[in-house]
């Protein structure tokens, strides 16, 4: 079997694909990429993602909270929001909870104070029970907030998934292997400056590296600053590729497999693998 890329983490529920989401969605799926793995970030998006899977066949779905807007769970009776997400997750091309976990990043002095940081991480617990209960792995957001997501993982002991969007040090990146997560790399893998995320790569090698472009957002160069999507995966195939010095067909082949134990599709009876 021919491999071919597995993006394991898009968006294009986001309104900036609105004028042309269905028809770039067909292109990239006749191009070189098997599936595409729609995330959702809140409730109204992760039911987007449903939606976007059920159109298409090689479209899955991820669904969850981000940390940043877990107010949107809070809008609800106690337990309400977990269990829209919970409904939503029954659907079988669902494959993960996610987007959840930890965003400690101070966009204006004491944005994330202790209260904030606590309420998160209740959230982000609560999601993960979910997660338990229903056998899935989880897409995981971290930023500057490492330790205190490694320690929630390990206390919590049900460990399956992927620190999406990596940026911290290869050493937490091994400690985060460890406990059995798969690391996802993207565009960010491709800028000059991302010193940490290439040493990440060279660290671990391909064994436990999933592709993703966080499309629309974090386009590799040489497309920095412009909308993402999908097919420029091929810029961080190649970077990968010559960080590692192995053929760009190796990186997809693992990549690929990786992916497929990363969302369980062997055990998913309605995903056909490509």
């Amino acid at each position: 079997m021919k491999h071919k890329i597995f993006e394991t983490h898009a968006h294009y529920d986001d309104e900036w694909y609105n004028e042309d989401r269905s028809e770039l969605i067909s292109r990239l799926l006749n191009t070189d990429i098997s599936f595409i793995t729609n995330i959702g970030a809140d409730i109204e998006t992760s039911k987007n993602s449903v939606r976007l899977a059920e159109e298409f066949d090689r479209v899955l779905a991820v669904v969850g909270v981000h940390p940043d807007v877990i107010s949107c769970l809070e809008e609800f009776p106690e337990g309400k929001g977990i269990e829209i997400i919970r409904d939503l997750a029954l659907n079988p091309k669902v494959v993960a909870i996610g987007e959840i976990g930890l965003d400690y990043f101070e966009r204006e002095a004491g944005d994330k104070n202790d209260v904030v940081k606590q309420r998160q991480k209740y959230w982000f617990l609560e999601q993960l029970g979910l997660a338990k209960e229903l056998n899935k792995p989880f897409v995981i957001h971290s930023r500057d907030a490492a330790e205190d997501t490694y320690n929630l993982l390990r206390e919590f002991g049900y460990n399956k998934g992927v620190i999406h969007c990596y940026s911290y040090s290869p050493e937490m990146a091994e400690r985060f292997v460890k406990l059995g997560f798969y690391i996802g790399i993207g565009g960010v893998v491709t800028f000059k400056n991302a010193k940490k995320t290439k040493e990440t790569v060279k660290r671990l090698g391909l064994k436990h590296i999933v592709l993703e472009t966080d499309s629309p957002y974090l386009a590799p160069v040489p497309h920095r600053g412009s909308r993402n999507d999908s097919g420029n995966i091929n810029y961080v195939v190649e970077e990968i590729a010559g960080l590692l010095d192995v053929s760009k067909e190796e990186v997809i082949e693992t990549t690929f497999n990786n992916a497929v134990k990363l969302y369980e599709l062997e055990e998913n009876a309605y995903v056909k693998l490509c």
